[in-house]
């Protein structure tokens, strides 16, 4: 064994020398993928964690201009390698618990999934939906069916979520040091933290996210002065963060998501819940002449204040930022009246939108070549890329997740498990109050949380309900 240590460390100089040789640098990266490959099949949870560490960090090439390729580095080849490293133990029947395949929210990822491939085929740009499919299969693939299986113990949970508000921290840091240079005004928060986020609606986002998170960690017992101070300091920097981050959408949603706490804990049935949603949403829809009018008699701009920059969501007939995400969702629709079955195919919808813009819902901030993005919506997103089936998967996506967060805080005796499933349920509606003006599932860094959290949901409703069940039982 010694002398193949020794063989091998005299071949790998040796290599390497040569490599410097001819100025081919990149040798120097050979021992850290060797390590990378080893632990994708005997320590997949350092590799996870690895990848949940780099993602508030990661880069895009193709907004760098480097390559022009669409890819997240270091994150997404990495969890290229795991979504192979998934498929040989599914194949091989190795190490994955057969339950979790068999839960209700499997089932319901395996239709999500059916239904982006069966629109890939009929897709207009069908190599660019078959991409978009690939990534969303590597993101869930690790980040909900491998998550699920190491969420079995409430530890890993906890280190996913601290692995990744470490690094979001140091983009806070990072973001805010560079706004104080401008005196923390409006304009330049929307770019402070780039290149690590592309705009302040993600980078908010994602902060909201783990606002109840940071929050709700303080409440776990047993925990040690210096653990309950470090957890302190990162929540503060993360408010501080998503304060500074001048998203109206963020600030919305992590209301959104108190009240839900709120009527959770006056103990409300979430079927009253969802049927008084649907009163509401009726009612609106029938005074919606007289809500439209009282919203165009907001002309608040948004500011640097943040009291008037709260005030200006709802201006719908001047703030050039709503009427662009108005001009955004009218497109969708139109594209979805043109192909309402199949749709244009996921993730085409920023190449097609251009011609549906009408005269009258340009901005100033529009293109007439259509090369804004996306559809600002993850629901009318996916409506005019996938059809009708495509916005009601994630409609039933969320009513899913609320299913299982009013069960499992209802139902969980254990403080500690309740804790950590509410403050993923919180999580995960911030994220869909905010998909309802904006959508960033197609990135590594909403991607990883979203699909994280509904992986500590379903690991407490596989792994711990169960168990609690058990011993009332037999008591």
């Amino acid at each position: 064994m010694q002398k193949w240590l020794w063989f091998s460390s005299g071949l790998f100089l040796v290599l390497t020398a040569v490599c410097i040789y001819f100025e081919f640098y990149y040798i120097a990266l050979l021992p850290a993928a060797l390590a990378v490959v080893w632990a994708a099949f005997f320590k997949i949870e350092w590799l996870y964690y690895l990848v949940v560490f780099f993602t508030p960090l990661s880069l895009n090439l193709e907004e760098m201009k480097i390559g022009g390729v669409g890819m997240y580095l270091p994150t997404e080849p990495l969890l290229f390698g795991m979504l192979l490293v998934f498929i040989f133990k599914v194949v091989s029947g190795k190490s994955i618990d057969k339950k979790i395949f068999t839960h209700p929210i499997s089932y319901f990822i395996y239709a999500y999934l059916g239904w982006m491939i069966l629109s890939t085929i009929t897709s207009q740009m069908p190599l660019v939906s078959a991409k978009f499919v690939i990534t969303k299969m590597w993101f869930i693939a690790s980040c909900y069916f491998l998550a699920v299986h190491l969420f079995q113990k409430a530890i890993n949970t906890k280190a996913f979520f601290i692995a990744y508000m470490i690094p979001l921290c140091g983009v806070v840091i990072y973001a805010v040091t560079r706004h104080a240079e401008f005196g923390f005004d409006k304009e330049s928060a929307h770019w402070v933290m780039e290149p690590l986020y592309k705009d302040h609606t993600s980078y908010g986002a994602v902060l909201a996210m783990y606002f109840p998170i940071a929050l709700g960690l303080l409440f776990l017992k047993n925990l040690s002065l210096i653990q309950r101070s470090f957890l302190m300091v990162l929540f503060l920097i993360l408010t501080i963060g998503l304060v500074l981050s001048f998203t109206r959408a963020a600030w919305v949603s992590v209301v959104g998501a108190a009240f839900v706490l709120i009527i959770m804990q006056t103990r409300v049935k979430l079927s009253t819940l969802v049927i008084t949603g649907a009163v509401a949403s009726i009612l609106v829809l029938f005074s919606w002449e007289q809500i439209q009018i009282a919203l165009e008699s907001n002309k608040q701009e948004s500011s640097d204040d943040l009291d008037e920059h709260v005030s200006s969501i709802s201006n719908v007939s001047s703030d050039a930022s709503n009427l662009e995400r108005l001009n955004r969702w009218n497109c969708a629709i139109e594209m979805f009246k043109e192909k309402p079955v199949m749709g244009w195919g996921p993730g085409t919808y920023q190449f097609f939108y251009a011609p549906f813009q009408r005269a009258e819902d340009l901005t100033i901030i529009s293109t007439k070549s259509g090369d804004g993005g996306n559809a600002h919506s993850e629901y009318l997103g996916p409506l005019s890329e996938q059809g009708v089936m495509g916005m009601a998967l994630m409609v039933v996506l969320l009513l899913m997740v609320c299913h299982y967060g009013f069960k499992l805080y209802y139902r969980t005796k254990s403080f500690e498990m309740r804790l950590l499933g509410m403050i993923s349920f919180m999580g995960l509606l911030t994220y869909f109050i905010h998909g309802v003006l904006n959508n960033y599932l197609d990135t590594d860094k909403a991607s990883i949380p979203f699909w994280g959290f509904i992986a500590v949901m379903v690991a407490i409703d596989l792994y711990w309900l169960p168990l609690e069940e058990a011993a009332r039982k037999n008591r």
